[in-house]
């Protein structure tokens, strides 16, 4: 029997060693303790969001400043992958994500970890201005390090790992560290590190939602709201047969059959598996294996039109009134000019969650603004009077 992972060596154009593969328990507690007596270590995820209804961590990696590790938590146990929780909650110990919101999302919903201390790489690229902030643009402009793309949409379920596969994950967080001490130099030098640190501690309070189906948001389907009634309806109807069929498979809805062909079918109706057969990009899996359950809902959603417009769950900004709007537009507007004047995207200004709560409930005070929109110190000190001065329309004494 093959191991999870085939701990051949990396051919990857590094001259650095292969990474250690965790794939026991003893050997997951040694690779604790060494963590646990680091100031800073680097971290990542793989999942298989792309492959998987119900995505799942699929890999965990750690790098140090002289080894990199790759920990396998198909071949572990939850209760053995518990004896990482001190390391993220533990607040003397920084750790060092590129793009962390996912990763820490997907580790607080699968093992209820909890975190402190956070550096996060791409966010320290926004707050600088750095035009490339992605991984793979930011190690090819900076350490000449070329990412393998098409790892990215890897199945990280599948065993055994792949060489590429390996070695693309250890490359994901080899540099983080270098990365973080070339940034923590420039946010201290510009004096934005207290901003960062903001934003880090920011990232430690996202919580995880359970996946829940919207019946409803087919409406937001490119192409929906030009169908008629009889079409909607199918398209209704199709939409839920989706997502029953990826739930059931655990597979993602966009591989059971796609938005494009879920559209041409609403559009022409087919009522019969040669109907079916020739509309384009219904392929030759979707009709040996749906082709039953797609014609008895074209059925359905032919006899039962749609005729009131669907209601997805909404944006924040779909509930505000004329009134909020325009507060909305006007703190969007100054937004705008404070990021064109620092070089920065829009929302490393304030998120749009941050203007759309002030939208709403048009505080009058810096007290009455942190609590609608939760600001931190440094933002409230930084922008508070200015986006007063923007709902209310005059200077404050």
């Amino acid at each position: 029997m093959s191991n999870p992972i085939d701990p051949k060596p990396i051919s990857s154009g590094s001259s650095a060693q292969p990474p250690e593969l965790i794939q026991s328990p003893a050997a997951l507690e040694t690779l604790v303790a060494s963590l646990a007596a680091l100031p800073a270590i680097a971290v990542d995820t793989e999942a298989d969001s792309l492959y998987s209804y119900f995505d799942k961590v699929c890999l965990l990696q750690f790098s140090t400043r002289g080894a990199d590790y790759l920990v396998d938590p198909l071949a572990l146990s939850p209760h053995a992958l518990a004896s990482l929780a001190p390391i993220f909650a533990d607040a003397r110990r920084e750790k060092v994500f590129h793009a962390a919101e996912y990763d820490i999302l997907c580790l607080k919903r699968d093992y209820q970890f909890t975190f402190a201390n956070l550096f996060d790489t791409m966010i320290a690229a926004r707050i600088l201005g750095w035009q490339n902030y992605g991984l793979g643009n930011t190690l090819q402009e900076h350490f000449g390090v070329a990412l393998n793309k098409k790892m990215q949409r890897a199945d990280w379920g599948r065993r055994p790992l792949s060489a590429e596969q390996i070695a693309y994950a250890r490359e994901d967080t080899h540099y983080l560290l270098r990365l973080r001490d070339l940034q923590l130099e420039e946010l201290t030098r510009g004096g934005h590190l207290e901003e960062a640190r903001e934003e880090f501690e920011r990232l430690t309070r996202v919580e995880p939602s359970p996946r829940r189906f919207d019946p409803d948001a087919y409406w937001n389907i490119l192409g929906a709201r030009d169908l008629n009634p009889p079409q909607l309806g199918v398209l209704r109807e199709l939409y839920r047969l989706r997502d029953a069929h990826a739930r059931k498979e655990d597979r993602p809805p966009f591989k059971i059959i796609s938005d494009a062909a879920l559209m041409r079918i609403a559009q022409a109706r087919p009522a019969s598996t040669r109907a079916l057969a020739h509309l384009g990009g219904v392929s030759e899996f979707v009709l040996r294996r749906y082709s039953h359950s797609i014609l008895s809902a074209v059925a359905r959603g032919g006899a039962a039109p749609q005729t009131a417009r669907p209601r997805p769950h909404s944006r924040t900004d779909n509930f505000l009134d004329n009134v909020e709007r325009t507060r909305l537009g006007l703190l969007k507007e100054w937004r705008k000019q404070r990021a064109e004047a620092r070089g920065v995207e829009s929302d490393v200004i304030v998120s749009n969650d941050v203007l759309f709560a002030l939208a709403r409930k048009n505080p009058s005070t810096l007290d009455a603004l942190v609590a609608a929109a939760n600001l931190g110190p440094w933002k409230t000190r930084e922008y508070g009077e200015e986006m007063l001065t923007v709902l209310h329309g005059k200077k404050r004494a």
